[in-house]
């Protein structure tokens, strides 16, 4: 097998110790980068609201992913840049706060609805993917994407070519995130419990399929595309997408204002052309990639 390029790795367990990182995220160099949002200085909202909370502090806590390829993957300033960051600060400008008043928190998939319940932060843009038991506990706003489950394995590896190899070999083991969906998805394909092994992030999976602890990583197939074009051919997407996964904004169970707030605002990114710039200038330059529809708005309950 070819050696992974390690590098991104290092970064995203840099961050992976840090507690947060303030300001300024999302702006990737270069000519396809995305403008960075300005923060609407005449913004203002009904007293008592979270809206207004936030406009009068100018600042906001916004949990997302430091270790994903295109949606939220820190650079070398521990500084998260993708998709998912350039959504939250179009959402953050809306409120009043520029980039400069963000702070950003590292959100692994285990513990983002704790960070929310906790009051940690205002919201999690983090490859969210909306569900009923989540929404036992938060209230999600959106959604704003909608992904599709898939494997990853090595280059040469002509084994697992989709989620039904699995029982058939129950030797290959397979590495998903503690906590996430895909985690869950995939158990209904295995022949023994044991086949699936749980890290705290995809870059430990990453990094476990690189050195063969294990035959494949599996989580949505926007994150593993980021991932492959990474591998310096290392690795490479096997089969088709098997699940969907709506991609929503977390916030404080029961706060119908914001969540409208925040379904109106990705309503004005997408007219307003924001939203297929942001995708371009991040997940959309890997290859294989197509700019998504904006999804219709869930009710917010």
């Amino acid at each position: 097998m070819r050696k992974f390029r390690t590098a991104a790795l290092a970064g995203v367990a840099t961050a992976a110790l840090a507690l947060t990182a303030c300001g300024g995220g999302g702006e990737l160099s270069g000519d396809d980068a995305a403008e960075q949002p300005t923060a609407e200085a005449s913004a203002t909202f009904e007293a008592g609201t979270k809206m207004a909370a936030i406009n009068e502090a100018g600042t906001i806590k916004i949990g997302t992913k430091f270790d994903q390829p295109g949606f939220g993957l820190a650079n070398l300033q521990n500084v998260p840049e993708g998709f998912d960051v350039d959504v939250a600060e179009y959402i953050a400008a809306k409120l009043g706060v520029p980039a400069d008043g963000i702070t950003w928190v590292p959100s692994p998939s285990a513990q983002r609805e704790d960070l929310i319940v906790n009051g940690d932060v205002d919201m999690v843009v983090a490859t969210y993917t909306i569900n009923d038991a989540r929404k036992e506990r938060i209230t999600f706003a959106g959604p704003y994407y909608v992904a599709g489950q898939q494997i990853m394995v090595a280059a040469d590896n002509t084994t697992i070519t989709g989620p039904e190899s699995l029982k058939a070999n129950p030797d290959q083991k397979i590495c998903s995130v503690t906590g996430s969906t895909p985690a869950e998805n995939i158990r209904e394909y295995l022949a023994d419990p044991s086949q699936l092994v749980e890290f705290a992030g995809y870059s430990d999976c990453a990094a476990q399929l690189e050195s063969g602890q294990v035959a494949a990583v599996t989580t949505d197939n926007v994150i593993l595309t980021g991932l492959v074009a990474n591998s310096d051919g290392a690795f490479k997407l096997v089969g088709e997408q098997f699940t969907e996964e709506p991609y929503g904004i977390g916030i404080t169970k029961g706060d119908t204002a914001f969540c409208e707030f925040i379904n109106t605002t990705l309503q004005e990114m997408s007219e307003d052309g924001s939203y297929e710039e942001a995708w371009n200038a991040t997940a959309g330059q890997y290859e294989g990639t197509e700019v998504p529809t904006l999804p219709a708005a869930d009710p917010c309950v």
